[in-house]
């Protein structure tokens, strides 16, 4: 598995889950290398490049050393190495929650919707720098017909609404979250952001590793 490098080690550590669903939640979290997208905004840019290359026996036995009973698989673009992945959560208790982190470019294989407990879906919206066509309305409508999927959206303000709008996806599904890299940022847009899920009847969903560690990695 390609996977991020933190301080030339492996990026996996224990924490607590900052957005979505399950914000709060304590959680193991293992960042993999790779992805099809670059956004301009990214906090995670050094995932590009520079792989640890580990293989999914050695991950699941570092994994199994640390506490907690969540898994959360970000990146990057875990899909990226969905058969990588799939390998890694054979060797892994089935009482583990799994949580993976995707952009909503790509379908996971049967195999990974059987095991993965809940999908954190975040398309991009154009702000961040991509080519349009990255938004692909068919996966994101397969995501939205599967139980376990949330869609998160950064955005900065009002003007956003319209192109998430657009995707047609169950309101009771979606996060909004303010399109911010520091505390004094987030601190700024949270309540812009707030503002318009009030007006859309739709979830806030907070960036607890930006309000607790003003973005530092590996906390």
């Amino acid at each position: 598995m390609k996977i991020a490098r933190l301080n030339n080690a492996p990026e996996l550590f224990f924490s607590l889950q900052g957005e979505g669903a399950s914000a709060g939640e304590p959680a193991i979290f293992l960042r993999l290398a790779g992805c099809n997208l670059h956004c301009s905004w990214c906090d995670s840019k050094h995932t590009w490049g520079n792989p640890l290359e580990i293989s999914p026996a050695s991950v699941a036995a570092q994994l199994l050393t640390m506490p907690g009973k969540r898994v959360v698989i970000t990146g990057g673009e875990p899909l990226l190495q969905a058969d990588d992945l799939a390998e890694l959560l054979t060797l892994l208790p089935r009482d583990l929650m799994i949580e993976v982190e995707t952009n909503g470019t790509l379908l996971p294989p049967p195999h990974l919707v059987r095991r993965v407990n809940q999908w954190n879906v975040s398309p991009k919206l154009p702000h961040a720098g991509n080519d349009p066509a990255c938004v692909q309305p068919s996966v994101l409508a397969a995501f939205a017909d599967m139980s376990s999927a949330w869609f998160k959206f950064v955005i900065a303000g009002e003007q956003d609404w319209p192109l998430i709008a657009a995707l047609n996806l169950p309101h009771e599904k979606i996060l909004l979250m303010p399109c911010a890299a520091d505390r004094e940022n987030y601190r700024r847009l949270l309540p812009i952001v707030a503002s318009v899920c009030k007006t859309h009847a739709v979830r806030l969903s907070p960036r607890l590793h930006i309000e607790l560690w003003d973005g530092k990695p590996g906390v």
